[in-house]
Order: structure tokens, then C-alpha cells, then sequence
């Protein structure tokens, strides 16, 4: 009897020791690990709440930003519909002309795409959210329309082109994917701004220089000129836009008879 005693006690220690030898090797490779310097990271009280995790970038780009102006629509978007031409608006929202523009493109169920500048949205809100609810895109025109612009400081550029973003998306809800430099003004330094804040550099290859006022006959000569993946240049805001609109209500259906597509951008 007390040799089997002896036995049992035997392979319990020896049962007991492994036992303890897996949960210290289970714990080792449990621990963290050091980092590149040799310390381990801090361990986490138990019952701490878990860390909140980080918030959204400000930008979200859909594409990796070209380091160039955009003309053309296949140059942003190669899938467009062969027939589509797009109709940029630039420098509003305007109190007087911006609303006209809106009922005239609903007439003719046209979308656009409008270029806003910051300071217009921060005093006509009500104009950026009906733009956004009528299913128009977005562009982001700088926060107050400085010209040069490629002549302004890295500083100065950086908040012009962060400001506005963040005015859109804050009166809006849209996060705005496109820039266009005030005047068609580029540079390497304002390329990199734009690319470096996730956001396309739009131009346009149709311009009947709408904001000189040449007359409504010559603004819808130019416009007329539009071709399959043309960008078309005209102005809601920055002074008396009554020829822009007269243009606009003669070219829009004329371009519509031909088989064009308004698209956005």
C-alpha cells in the first residue's frame, strides 16, 4: 500500500510541473512585445476603457490626385458616357444670380458642377445647401478667391484651400474632391497643395470669358464650341451675370439637340 502511495504522488508532482511549465510558456507569448528601442508598451489597467479610435482624415479622395490640370472629362472620369460634356459655375454662391442658374438648369434637367468660394457659402448658406440638395457637385474655389493665387505663400495657400474644404463640408455635408485654382492659376506649389489635401486640379478647355461681360452673343458663341468631354468655364457670382444666364438659357438646349449629356464632375 505505501508503495502505491509513493507512485501516485510520483506522477502528481510530475503532472503538476508540466502543467505549471504550458501556463508560463502560454503566458510569454501572451506579453508584448518590445518595440524598435527595446521597451515594451505600457500595459492597459484592467477594466480601462479601450482607447477611441483616431477620428477620419478631413480628406477623403476617391482617386490619386493627378499632378496636373484637368481639361477634359476623361481625364477625371474615363468611364463618362462618351456624349457628356460638363458645365462648371464658378465664384458663387450668389444671392441673386446663383438662384436663377438653379431654376434654369432644373428647366432643362442639366447638372453642374459649382465651384464655391468659402466666404460666398459662410454668407449665403441656405444657396451651398440647395446646390448640394439639387444633386450638383461640389468644387472647392479657394475661401476668398485670392488672385495670383500661385503667388501666395505656402501659408496663405494651405488655408485657403483647407478653409474652404472645411466651410463646404460644414454647410453641406459634402467632402469636395475637386479644386480650382482662382483664375486657372497653377503652379507646382499649387499642384502639390492639391494633390497633398486629396484633391483633383480642375480646369477646362471651353472659357467665353463670361466674367468680362463681352456680350451675351459672344458667351453663347463660345459655349456652342463645347464638344464630346469638353469642361465648360461660366460664372454665377462675382459682379453682373445677366449675359452668363441669357447665354446660358440659348446654349443649353442647343447643346441638348446635338446629343450632349450634362454630367458632373
Amino acid at each position: 500500500m505505501g508503495r502505491r502511495r509513493a507512485i501516485y504522488l510520483a506522477v502528481l508532482v510530475a503532472v503538476e510541473g508540466a502543467l505549471a511549465a504550458c501556463a508560463d510558456t502560454s503566458a510569454q507569448g501572451t506579453r508584448p512585445a518590445a518595440d524598435a528601442t527595446g521597451r515594451k508598451p505600457r500595459a492597459r489597467k484592467p477594466n480601462s476603457p479601450s482607447p477611441s479610435p483616431s477620428p477620419s482624415p478631413v480628406f477623403s479622395p476617391v482617386a490619386v490626385p493627378s499632378r496636373k490640370p484637368i481639361h477634359q472629362i476623361q481625364e477625371i472620369n474615363p468611364a463618362a458616357p462618351p456624349n457628356s460634356i460638363a458645365l462648371t459655375i464658378d465664384d458663387g454662391p450668389d444671392p441673386e444670380w446663383t438662384p436663377k442658374v438653379l431654376d434654369l438648369l432644373a428647366r432643362h434637367h442639366v447638372v453642374a458642377t459649382f465651384c464655391l468660394v468659402g466666404d460666398a457659402i459662410r454668407e449665403h448658406p441656405e444657396l451651398a445647401k440647395r446646390i448640394a440638395a439639387a444633386g450638383h457637385a461640389i468644387c472647392n474655389h479657394t475661401m476668398s478667391h485670392p488672385q495670383p493665387f500661385a503667388g501666395l505663400s505656402s501659408e496663405r495657400m494651405i488655408a485657403e484651400v483647407t478653409g474652404a474644404h472645411r466651410e463646404i463640408w460644414k454647410t453641406t455635408g459634402v467632402t469636395s474632391r475637386l479644386f480650382r485654382s482662382p483664375g486657372g492659376d497653377w503652379s507646382p506649389a499649387v499642384l502639390a497643395t492639391v494633390a497633398e489635401n486629396g484633391m483633383q486640379p480642375l480646369d477646362w478647355d471651353i472659357d467665353p470669358r463670361d466674367w468680362a461681360r463681352p456680350g451675351t452673343g459672344a458667351i453663347e458663341a463660345e459655349l456652342l464650341h463645347a464638344k464630346p468631354g469638353s469642361i465648360l468655364l461660366s460664372h454665377d457670382g462675382g459682379g453682373d451675370r445677366s449675359q452668363t444666364l441669357s447665354a446660358l438659357t440659348t446654349v443649353i438646349p442647343v447643346l441638348q439637340s446635338r446629343g450632349l449629356t450634362f454630367v458632373t464632375l
